[in-house]
């Protein structure tokens, strides 16, 4: 697996620095899950998603570099760690929402949308599970 320098860096993360970037996932899932409101579960979802990404990155010993592109990077190298293209799909069309209500005013996201897209990120969060244990059994 080859990571492009522009957006990687080689570092080697210990258990519990991967545990910094997991929790707050976890807590943004929590809330995705809890909150009534369609939009707050969207963004929080959304960002547990990237946050979920970022975490398996650091599994493969890489630092995310913050810059334009970034989020998408972060979902390619997720959907590679994982084996799954469906990652870039529903990836990609979150990002395209949550872009186009930062930056050109808001779109209207439908609760049947932001459910689905909640479903899969908890089945993206069960799949990571074994090859994070894979990563954590290493540093034991």
């Amino acid at each position: 697996m080859e990571f492009e320098n522009k957006y990687f860096k080689k570092f080697n993360f210990s258990r519990k620095q991967v545990e910094k970037y997991l929790n707050p996932a976890l807590k943004d899932l929590d809330i995705a899950k809890e909150s009534k409101i369609t939009e707050v579960k969207f963004q929080f979802a959304y960002n547990s998603f990237i946050k979920l990404g970022i975490a398996l990155i650091a599994c493969c010993g890489y630092k995310v570099s913050s810059r334009t592109g970034h989020h998408r990077k972060i979902l390619e190298k997720m959907a590679e760690i994982l084996n799954d293209k469906d990652i870039l799909i529903y990836g990609n069309e979150m990002r395209k929402i949550r872009n186009t209500e930062l930056y050109d005013g808001g779109v209207f996201i439908t609760d049947k949308q932001t459910e689905e897209n909640l479903n899969f990120i908890l089945q993206m969060f069960k799949s990571s599970q074994g090859f994070s244990k894979q990563y954590f059994n290493t540093l034991l």
